[in-house]
């Protein structure tokens, strides 16, 4: 069998300590350890890796070329270990953590603001939530299930459908003025809000109303649909972005609708999920929580 030569957390943290502080007697009070047990430490890492990392002058201590260059590695594997720990310690000791990645927008209009909910319903249950734009390797990626389209399934996993999604025309009430609902062409002569990761949205749009998408006037481009839609509310253009993202502002009178078309994406919004998902009792109460949510606002699949 290969030796080991991986230091202790015990020999990291008193070597780190001696490193910074230049004595044993100053690292062991820092660690609420004995000045014989951070040596005993020191000289077990000294032997571990055959090197010497600290030079013994008058009573102080120096690091050594190879301390200098472990001190890196030891503080920056400390503060991971650190990290990690106040991470799972954030979840408060609850039994069941699902990992969720969802598109950035959809989670920021639609999802988080039900979550109380959820959390009422299931307490036992927390949720670590992440805007997601690309598909996830759930093989890679320590994700339980993803909110997305139906594209960003991965090989291999569960597609559950939720929402179709329709894409509405909306801008600020003063943009418009006077006029209540515009023409396409109308509309052509307005800046067009781009969505940088769906840049044929309004391609699409000018063509199921067979004109020439080569004329229309292209406006600011953002990353995400809630970006886009403030700066609708912002009066910088147009903006064709799904209804669901923007009930809100139409309920309040931030938008109106400025045109009586939509637009049927190609994709519903689905759960997403590998099959080791199905065994985690958190993830089953999640699901049926979701597929009821999204029953009150459109249609979704049954459960597989």
């Amino acid at each position: 069998m290969r030796q080991r030569y991986i230091p202790t957390v015990s020999e990291l943290q008193a070597f780190s300590a001696c490193a910074r502080l230049g004595a044993t007697t100053r690292a062991a009070q820092e660690l609420h350890l004995t000045q014989s047990a951070v040596s005993r430490s020191i000289n077990a890492l000294e032997e571990r890796l055959g090197v010497r990392l600290f030079h013994r002058v008058r009573q102080r201590l120096l690091l050594s070329d190879a301390g200098r260059a472990l001190q890196r590695e030891a503080e920056r594997l400390l503060a991971d270990l650190d990290e990690a720990a106040l991470t799972v310690m954030s979840f408060g000791g609850h039994a069941e953590v699902l990992r969720l990645a969802v598109l950035p927008s959809l989670a920021n209009v639609w999802l988080v603001p039900r979550l109380a909910a959820f959390q009422a319903s299931v307490p036992g249950v927390t949720l670590d939530v992440a805007a997601r734009l690309d598909a996830v390797d759930f093989e890679a990626e320590p994700f339980d299930a993803a909110i997305q389209r139906g594209s960003h399934r991965p090989p291999g996993a569960e597609f559950l459908p939720l929402m179709d999604e329709q894409l509405v025309v909306v801008a600020a009430p003063a943009l418009l003025g006077t006029t209540k609902i515009l023409s396409d062409d109308e509309i052509a002569r307005l800046p067009l809000l781009q969505q940088a990761t769906r840049p044929t949205l309004w391609l699409d749009w000018f063509r199921h109303a067979g004109r020439d998408p080569r004329k229309i006037l292209r406006g600011a481009r953002f990353d995400h649909f809630d970006m886009v839609t403030s700066a609708a509310i912002a009066g910088l253009g147009v903006a064709l972005v799904p209804e669901i993202i923007v009930d809100q502002p139409l309920g309040d009178g931030r938008l109106v609708l400025a045109s009586d078309r939509r637009l049927a994406g190609a994709e519903p919004y689905g759960l997403i999920f590998p099959a080791r998902s199905v065994g985690i009792a958190g993830f089953a109460k999640f699901r049926e929580w979701l597929v009821r949510e999204a029953q009150g606002r459109g249609r979704a699949g049954p459960l597989p």
